[in-house]
């Protein structure tokens, strides 16, 4: 019985509820020792940070810190997210917000650990020093609202230091009592405060030059709060009406509250991909670096990509920018901000698939509001009569960089709302939030497609982020037809029509927007049997450039796939071997997505090998380099996709186009228009273990959600499935593909399907 099944087993009072409560004590003893054994659900060091890069991330989804767990000196370094320069025109850039540090005198320690749990978000820290057993736990709540850290010692009275804060932008530091304050502004008028207290058990506290010292405490709890004005409130008030409502709770009740929360959210997936190497997280990387294999390292990838979304984008917040929220950089690398020719958009790959869709929220309420602001006044470059364009990279507000007008930019964010509503089936969320949206989008580019070869429709001035058919490195000259502007408006299209259709409107609509697409210029393949990037065949085999914009059909859109589109799968695949797996982290990460939506399960796996050995940094973070999460949120997507896909429909997947590579009269490639699969015709398929690799033979996952509502259990082994528990959150048709075999089911809400590993049904 999985714990699901007996959790519910003992919520209802089931018979014999007490024996369930006895087995489900013992499974869940056994499934934490074969965690830990497995090594997949904490990042451990045997040393404390020394770089920025070696310490480890918590957050509450707005404020968040680096904890480099130091024996005589604590650092943690602390962000929130709404910290930015800039406003409604000017782009600006993320900030640090300061330091929080504990000093302390102390010997050499002994039997260090410093550790970060994923499972319940919190940080420790262990040591022995003088005969005394330190601990140090360090975690940001979001019931609470506050930066907790906790020191407590083995003997009393054995808790003595200096508590102290520093401002990255010079703002006044004051302590008094048990307080440090700080007050502070930003030059574009951002009004920013925090607030430290320290609570001591014991022992004596005191304050003298802009620090809080406590001698001969048994144990000490340190509270920060920190905020802005972003939102138009006084952050000075906000951070003490936080700060006393924490201070009026125990530690325990703190902690319990955090962790009961995070886990509401972490514990809807677990991933087994088989046993790790021992040791600490840095030296099993290295290992990985020079070769060696340890699936649980790459668990242990996929669910920290969970865990800072957990910790970085939480209802109510700011999305998580290139950063999440962790930023030590006055002048961050391209502003930490919200770049929408692919890093913003690949921030929230996971999010559906992997169980986190409230922590999509941050996102759509910032689409929104960039969206009214750009319909409310644009710039020139992207002002329209319909619709709304954007620039390339923007801040919270809605300012932004002109580097470069990203026309499509806009229905690449609004494909985040109809997932969405494909994942969860929310139709309140589809009429009030998405459809408007979409259909605002497929107006403006019903207006400004042309008329191009063979009477076909293409965009007439794209771009290619961020590439140019002469290998310019950042070309931003307009091309028309360019094929990343052309699928991503054929992806638009197609979700206005399942929407239209969903919905159950604008008919007469739909019916024009459908012939639209169907004259669409579609996937071509070229000379070198490539899929072009260009309407013309320009593509230069010898390039490696970072972005592979023309791989959009493939992933995150579903124009391209092996199961419809064989021909068009194949010179993707040529594509993609012509780049190279050798890239910065993101780019290995939409490698290993699009890799995975082409059933190459193998080449995912070497390019999560790759992003190890070139691209990830000692705290498991990605690397541009710098720092950047989406290869991170990225990598964690790609994963989920290697083992469940569910973008396609099963009508269109009856009658794929021939495997034999055909060429027109001419000798050249044909367009492939007729190789669109329809978006509508049949249930949404549900492909199990698509892209499984040999290097996982055996495992198993729990929790994957899949559009349609369905959520997904499975373990396989020998690389073979061994059983699927499919629960269907909305009922309603239920198509299911392994390998070469599929099944259909009708399902009711709430109704849970087993298979076995023929697909047949269990009783």
């Amino acid at each position: 019985m999985s714990t699901r099944t007996m959790d519910r087993a003992i919520a209802s009072g089931a018979p014999g509820h007490g024996r369930w409560r006895g087995v489900w004590m013992m499974a869940v003893l056994l499934m934490a020792t074969a965690a830990s054994a497995g090594a997949t659900s904490a990042l451990w060091y045997a040393r404390p940070a020394v770089k920025w890069v070696e310490a480890l991330p918590v957050g509450n989804g707005r404020l968040g810190a680096m904890v480099f767990g130091g024996v005589t000196n604590e650092h943690l370094q602390f962000n929130e997210d709404s910290l930015w320069y800039g406003d409604e025109v000017q782009m600006g850039s993320y900030q640090p917000f300061g330091d929080l540090f504990v000093d302390f005198a102390g010997a050499a320690a002994a039997d260090y650990r410093r550790e970060l749990d994923l499972g319940t978000a919190v940080h420790t820290v262990t040591f022995e020093s003088g005969g005394v057993k330190h601990r140090r736990e360090v975690f940001s709540s979001f019931p609470d609202q506050v930066l907790v850290m906790r020191w407590t010692a083995d003997r009393p009275g054995a808790v003595s230091g200096a508590v102290r804060v520093t401002d990255a932008h010079k703002a006044v530091v004051a302590a008094a009592g048990n307080r440090i304050s700080v007050d502070g502004a930003l030059t574009n008028g951002l009004k920013y405060a925090a607030e430290v207290r320290v609570v001591a058990e014991g022992g004596t506290v005191s304050a003298a030059g802009g620090a809080v010292t406590v001698a001969g405490a048994d144990a000490v709890t340190i509270l920060l709060a920190a905020g802005t004005s972003f939102h138009g409130k006084d952050p000075r008030a906000g951070a003490e009406a936080q700060l006393a409502a924490a201070s009026r709770k125990p530690f325990a009740a703190l902690r319990a509250a955090h962790v009961e929360d995070h886990r509401a959210l972490f514990d809807r997936v677990r991933l087994d991909l088989g046993a790790g190497r021992d040791g600490p997280t840095d030296e099993r990387l290295d290992a990985v670096k020079a070769g060696a294999a340890d699936p649980a390292l790459d668990a242990l990838l996929f669910q920290y990509g969970r865990y800072m979304m957990i910790a970085s984008s939480r209802p109510g917040d700011l999305p998580a920018n290139l950063q999440g929220i962790w930023n030590a950089d006055l002048k961050p690398a391209w502003y930490s901000g919200y770049t929408t020719d692919i890093n913003i958009e690949m921030n929230y790959w996971l999010a559906e698939t992997a169980n986190l869709p409230e922590c999509t929220e941050p996102l759509f309420t910032w689409i929104r509001r960039l969206r009214d602001l750009r319909v409310r006044e644009s710039p020139e470059p992207i002002r329209t009569k319909r619709g709304w364009m954007i620039y390339s990279t923007n801040n919270p507000r809605g300012g932004y960089s002109t580097w470069g007008v990203h026309r499509p930019g806009s229905a690449w964010l609004v494909q985040h709302l109809w997932e969405h509503y494909a994942f969860g089936g929310d139709r309140e969320f589809l009429r009030a939030a998405a459809y408007p949206m979409l259909k605002e989008l497929v107006e403006m580019w019903a207006d400004r497609l042309v008329e191009g070869p063979g009477g076909t429709l293409i965009t007439p001035d794209g771009w290619s982020p961020e590439n140019g058919p002469g290998g310019k490195e950042g070309d931003r000259t307009p091309y028309p037809g360019v094929s990343y502007d052309q699928q991503i408006v054929w992806d638009l299209f197609s979700n206005f029509i399942d929407a239209s259709e969903a919905l159950g409107v604008d008919a007469e609509v739909r019916a024009k927007v459908a012939a639209l697409r169907a004259r669409l210029l579609g996937p071509k393949i070229g000379k070198w049997g490539q899929l072009q990037e260009w309407m013309e065949d320009l593509d230069n085999p010898k390039s490696h450039h970072r972005h592979i914009s023309h791989m959009f059909a493939v992933h995150p859109g579903r124009q391209i796939s092996p199961l419809t589109a064989p021909d068009l799968a194949r010179a993707a695949a040529v594509s993609l071997d012509a780049r190279g797996d050798q890239s910065t982290g993101w780019s290995t990460a939409w490698k290993i997505c699009c890799r995975a939506r082409l059933h190459d399960g193998n080449r995912a796996h070497s390019l999560i090998q790759q992003l190890f050995r070139s691209c990830i940094l000692p705290n498991l973070f990605d690397s541009h380099p710098p720092f950047q999460i989406d290869g991170n949120f990225g990598a964690t997507a790609g994963i989920a996709e290697m083992l469940v896909q569910s973008h396609m429909r099963a009508a269109s997947t009856e009658h794929p186009t021939s495997n034999t590579e055909h060429r027109t009269a001419d000798g050249q490639h044909p367009t492939s228009n007729n190789q669109h699969p329809t978006s509508n015709g049949g249930p949404l398929l549900l492909h199990l273990l698509p892209a499984l690799p040999a290097a996982w033979p055996e495992g198993s996952v729990t929790g994957l959600r899949a559009r349609g509502g369905f959520e997904v259990d499975m373990a396989w082994k020998g690389g073979a499935l061994a059983t699927a528990t499919i629960r269907s959150a909305m009922g309603g048709p239920l198509a299911v593909r392994l390998g070469g075999r599929s099944a259909s089911f009708d399902t009711k809400p709430g109704e849970v399907v087993v298979l076995d590993a023929a697909l047949a049904r269990r009783p």
